[in-house]
C-alpha cells in the first residue's frame, strides 16, 4: 500500500518499498527506516536520539555518526541536496520539509481497511476476536490521509482490546451527505471515526 509523502515520493510501509516518480528505489532497511520516521514526523525537528530509538532500537545508545552515513546514502539514492528536503540542524537532529498542501490522498478505502485488519491479525487472534468488514458498497475512494486514519484506528483498537471478550469485531461503514463513518464495534463497545467527504 503506497502512500505519497511528497509530489514525487511514495512509500509502502508494510512492504518497506520506495518509489520516486513511479520508479522503484532500492533502500536498505536502515535507509528506509530513517525516511519513514522523518516522513511521518514532517516539518518538525526530529532529534538524533529519536531517530536512533525508532530505527535502531536498543542496538545503539549513542549516535557516533551512524545516522549521517545512512542519511548520506539515502540522499544520494533519492538525488536530494544536503539541505532539502531533509535539513540537518547542527547538534540536534533533522527536519524533513514537506509542503503543507500535500495533506490528503485519494485512496481505496476498502483495500486500506482490509490491510489494516490483516496487520492487526495477531492482536485480534490473541483477544479471540474475528474481524468482519462491511463497507458501503458504492464508495470505493475517499479523500483521506492514510496515516491519520491508521493512527485513529490503532488508538481505538488499543482502547477496546483490553475489554474484549472472545467474539466478533465488527467494522462497518455508513455514508451521509457530509461524512463517511467508520464504526469499530468490539462486544458492543463502539468507537466511531468520521471522515469528511471530499476532505
Amino acid at each position: 500500500m503506497y502512500i505519497s509523502i511528497t509530489d514525487q515520493i511514495e512509500i509502502d510501509r508494510e512492504q518497506r518499498k520506495t518509489k520516486k516518480s513511479g520508479k522503484d528505489i532500492h533502500l536498505t532497511g536502515l535507509e528506509f527506516g530513517i525516511l519513514e520516521y522523518l516522513a511521518t514526523h514532517p516539518n518538525r525537528i526530529c532529534t538524533r536520539q529519536e531517530i536512533l530509538d525508532s530505527v535502531w532500537g536498543d542496538r545503539f545508545r549513542y549516535d557516533t555518526g551512524t545516522i549521517d552515513v545512512h542519511l548520506n546514502a539515502l540522499r544520494r539514492k533519492m538525488e536530494w541536496s544536503r539541505t532539502r528536503p531533509i535539513e540537518a540542524i547542527r547538534g540536534i537532529g533533522f527536519i524533513f520539509h514537506i509542503a503543507q498542501q500535500k495533506a490528503h490522498y485519494m485512496y481505496d478505502l476498502q483495500q486500506f481497511m482490509r490491510n489494516w485488519l490483516v496487520s492487526h491479525e495477531v492482536d485480534l487472534k490473541a483477544a479471540g476476536l474475528v474481524g468482519h468488514l462491511q463497507m458501503t458498497p458504492f464508495v470505493n475512494e475517499l479523500t483521506i490521509e492514510p496515516e491519520a486514519l491508521r493512527r485513529l484506528l490503532d488508538s481505538a483498537l488499543s482502547a477496546l482490546l483490553p475489554i474484549a471478550h472472545p467474539g466478533a469485531l465488527h467494522l462497518t461503514s455508513k455514508l451521509t451527505m457530509e461524512y463517511f463513518i467508520l464504526s469499530l464495534d468490539i462486544n458492543g463497545v463502539v468507537s466511531e471515526l468520521r471522515i469528511p467527504i471530499g476532505g
